[in-house]
């Protein structure tokens, strides 16, 4: 459906949600809106899980009900149990939702409902059922939510046709590598953010 046309004195006096990041973060990200796509990529064993752990506990401050974190590549393993211990999330749980490995057909019945999550953060991309046709209506059904990608990557680049396309689609990249993200946001922002100082200096040596 086409959009309404609109002028500059709407467009400015118009009242978006944006979330007041502080800190690193906004160093980072900006001020990003509480809606839209974010993509998170890169190869394993490089930060995007302890990454992932620290957005999630950070974004709580910014939910009225919760955040869902759908883990269909781990499920309800150990390892999601030791990234949830490292990230502290228990001491936020009333404002995160875990999935085990919950379908798309059912997380898009769970955010019909009422009180449903604000921002669904699916781990990882390769593991839905998802096409570019599937994404793009999914965007426009629940556009008023926020959804985070995780993604593997081949190098620097993320793997599969439809990585690729959220990412040329996403309002805010995120690549990790040597446990540093690097962030392109159409909200500001734009410094590397560093995930884990210790392990990013033994990858990349020295960090200012």
């Amino acid at each position: 459906m086409a959009k309404d046309f609109f002028s500059v004195n709407e467009l400015e006096s118009t009242n978006f949600k944006v979330m007041p990041f502080t800190g690193k973060w906004l160093a980072s990200f900006g001020r990003p809106e509480a809606r839209g796509v974010w993509l998170i990529y890169g190869e394993s064993f490089h930060g995007k899980s302890t990454l992932t752990g620290q957005m999630t506990h950070y974004l709580t401050d910014f939910v009225k009900h919760k955040i869902l974190l759908n883990s269909l590549e781990e499920g309800k393993s150990e390892s999601l149990k030791l990234n949830i211990q490292r990230a502290s999330l228990s001491t936020v749980s009333n404002k995160i939702l875990l999935g085990d490995k919950v379908p798309m057909s059912r997380v898009k019945e769970r955010l019909n409902a009422q009180r449903s999550p604000e921002i669904i953060i699916t781990d990882s991309i390769q593991y839905t059922d998802l096409d570019k046709k599937s994404y793009n209506q999914l965007r426009e059904d629940f556009d008023k939510k926020l959804w985070i990608f995780v993604s593997q990557a081949d190098g620097k680049v993320p793997r599969g046709a439809l990585a690729k396309h959220v990412r040329f689609d996403a309002d805010v990249k995120i690549r990790v590598e040597g446990y540093k993200a690097f962030v392109q946001s159409r909200y500001g922002g734009g410094e590397e953010f560093i995930i884990d100082p210790e392990r990013a200096a033994k990858y990349w040596g020295k960090i200012e």
